[in-house]
């Protein structure tokens, strides 16, 4: 009975659905069944860039990565009718999707032990005493200290953003949108749906020179020599255009590096307003836009209350500095891993995330001032995991990474912090290289002289 059941089954060819990977034609293939997700790929909550990036293979790792177990019942709508043909799964896939069916049967996908209660009363009183240090103190030290309190608190801020997007924090999902705003646009200025589009896009991709966004960051920065070919970004759909003033800058990004991250905020901003005033379909426009006006509200009367203008500069300045930390955190973790070029693979979903993430190691209670992001690795294989559960599950993932004789890179964040100026000097030599000269005679007299 089953073999006739067998044969009536309708196959078609990986090649054949690899054809199916364009706008208007997209399918894939979860646990060898074949699904068309065209018009799902409009409404997805998790937007079109992973569809569109996965579109034409068989995704199952990632699927099992991002969807709780109630996505499965909504599948069936989707299914074509066909399967997949010499469907089979790699020893890697199998232990990660036990690891995972593990995971959820003991309900880790569920405890999240209070940490957004801690961090939320943690951002509550530090902005309270950011209010206090600028209004009611007049010492130059008390300003200084707020501000620097006011980039720590955009830290905490942002995790509570960060971890709203992957799972639900609160207790109902319009509670859970009303943090992304509040602790994303309202607080720090910089809107979930930015962080949204593009961190989506990241985990997908990640670390694919040309697919993942976090790793573009031309004329600044560049971590890989593929750059200078001037290749075209599958994120933005554009070209990187690496031109003499992409040389000049990337040739000594090494010393840049921590002075851009500074001010790296200006260009979050800006990539904020950018997305929310352009054409694209931008889910929830009108809160985000509504986020960042209250944002744009409350910063610079926060900053008109100090008494002159070289304090103002002081306090802005600080507080970007010490947020900085945060945006060095996220540099480390990718950096200096590996790369590669073209869309990401359905089939090494494990063995991509190993290969483009480092682990920062730290003390327990340093948990807190990474947002748990330090285990880097842990949360790019089960982003819908809570933070509180990364230490927990840390050596469960060492002991498959050793298994199948994958890299697993833990090191200290001094170490980390010279494996990313490694790469950067790098690319910086590279870029020097006059036999790949720009037509500048500038930057040959910059590059003879310096």
């Amino acid at each position: 009975m089953m073999e006739e059941v067998e044969n009536k089954k309708k196959y078609i060819t990986p090649e054949e659905l690899e054809k199916h990977k364009k706008p208007g034609d997209l399918w894939i293939s979860i646990q060898g069944k074949v699904y068309n997700v065209t018009d799902w790929a409009k409404v997805h909550p998790g937007g079109d860039i992973p569809i569109l990036n996965l579109a034409g293979q068989d995704v199952t790792d990632a699927f099992i990565a991002y969807h709780p177990g109630t996505a499965w019942k909504y599948l069936d709508k989707f299914f074509t009718g066909y399967y997949l043909k010499d469907f089979k799964v790699s020893e890697v896939s199998r232990d990660y999707r036990k690891l995972v069916s593990e995971f959820s049967k003991l309900g880790l996908f569920e405890k999240k032990e209070h940490v957004t209660l801690f961090t939320l009363t943690s951002v509550s009183v530090m902005l309270g005493i950011v209010l206090y240090g600028v209004l009611r103190c007049t010492s130059v030290w008390a300003h200084l200290g707020s501000a620097m309190l006011l980039g720590l608190l955009w830290m905490q801020s942002t995790y509570v953003g960060h971890d709203s997007g992957h799972y639900e924090v609160m207790q109902s999902r319009g509670y859970n949108k009303l943090a992304q705003i509040i602790c994303g646009n309202c607080m720090t200025g910089i809107s979930i749906a930015w962080w949204k589009w593009t961190h989506n896009a990241h985990h997908i991709a990640c670390n694919s020179l040309d697919y993942d966004p976090d790793l573009q960051h031309i004329p600044v920065f560049a971590v890989s020599s593929r750059f200078f070919t001037s290749m075209k970004s599958c994120f933005y759909g554009r070209q990187l255009k690496f031109d003499t003033l992409s040389r000049l800058l990337v040739s000594y990004q090494h010393w840049t590096f921590y002075p851009v991250l500074c001010v790296a905020r200006v260009n979050l901003y800006l990539q904020t307003l950018l997305l929310l005033f352009s054409r694209r379909k931008v889910p929830d426009r009108a809160f985000n836009i509504m986020g960042i006006l209250v944002f744009w509200t409350w910063f610079p009367l926060l900053i008109s209350c100090l008494p002159n203008w070289p304090e103002r500069v002081m306090f802005v300045l600080a507080s970007f500095c010490v947020c900085s930390i945060q945006h060095l955190q996220f540099c480390l973790n990718h950096f200096a891993a590996n790369v590669y070029m073209g869309p990401p693979n359905g089939n090494d979903w494990f063995e991509k995330q190993t290969a483009g993430t480092l682990d920062i190691s730290c003390s327990t209670w340093m948990d807190w001032f990474f947002g748990g992001l330090q285990f880097q690795l842990e949360h790019h294989l089960f982003p819908r995991l809570p933070r509180a559960q990364l230490r927990k599950i840390s050596p469960l993932v060492i002991d498959l990474c050793k298994k199948h004789n994958l890299p697993y890179r833990s090191l200290s964040f001094l170490e980390a912090n010279k494996w990313t100026l490694r790469t950067l000097r790098t690319a910086a030599l590279q870029a020097r290289d006059l036999t790949n000269p720009a037509q500048n005679l500038l930057w040959e007299a910059f590059n003879t002289h310096g």
